[in-house]
């Protein structure tokens, strides 16, 4: 099984916008910039994290988007359903990946597919950000920032 960019790129750029929650709305531009995906690529994850009430737009002179819940209420899971992305280890179907009738380890594949679905949403922005090597990252980030209106988040 393989989450594509969509899923992956959507909880990328959620998890910068939970990064920098406290500072304020964060910009597609600089989440584009940090985290080395297309402009036009986020402004369509957007629009459906918006639609799923995920995100809220803010607009004006230091606009941008902001988390629509608290962090600690968005799983990962949510953000992936919301791209129209499916956690999917099926072989190919409901019951028809026989032709007509289930396979031989389509079982299987159901109960792992459930699995990973119920790992990605026991994860919360929050719990994930709260990982001693996601704070590395962040850190690392920030040092090769190039986001000039954001200051450096502080860890504690």
């Amino acid at each position: 099984m393989r989450l594509s960019t969509k899923g992956r790129y959507a909880v990328t750029a959620m998890m910068d916008l939970a990064i920098h929650a406290p500072k304020g709305p964060v910009t597609l531009a600089d989440i584009s910039s940090c985290q080395s995906i297309s402009l036009s690529y986020l402004e369509q994850l957007f629009a459906k994290l918006r639609r799923e009430n995920l995100v809220q737009g803010v607009r004006g002179p230091g606009g941008g988007y902001r988390l629509a819940r608290p962090a600690s209420e968005i799983t990962i899971a949510s953000i992936i359903a919301a791209v129209d992305e499916k956690v999917d280890a099926t072989c190919g179907g409901e019951t028809d990946c026989d032709e007509d009738n289930t396979c031989l380890t389509h079982e299987l594949w159901c109960g792992l597919s459930r699995r990973i679905f119920s790992f990605l949403d026991s994860i919360t922005l929050e719990a994930f950000l709260s990982r001693p090597a996601v704070q590395e990252v962040i850190r690392r980030q920030e040092l090769d920032s190039r986001r000039s209106n954001i200051p450096p988040v502080t860890t504690s």
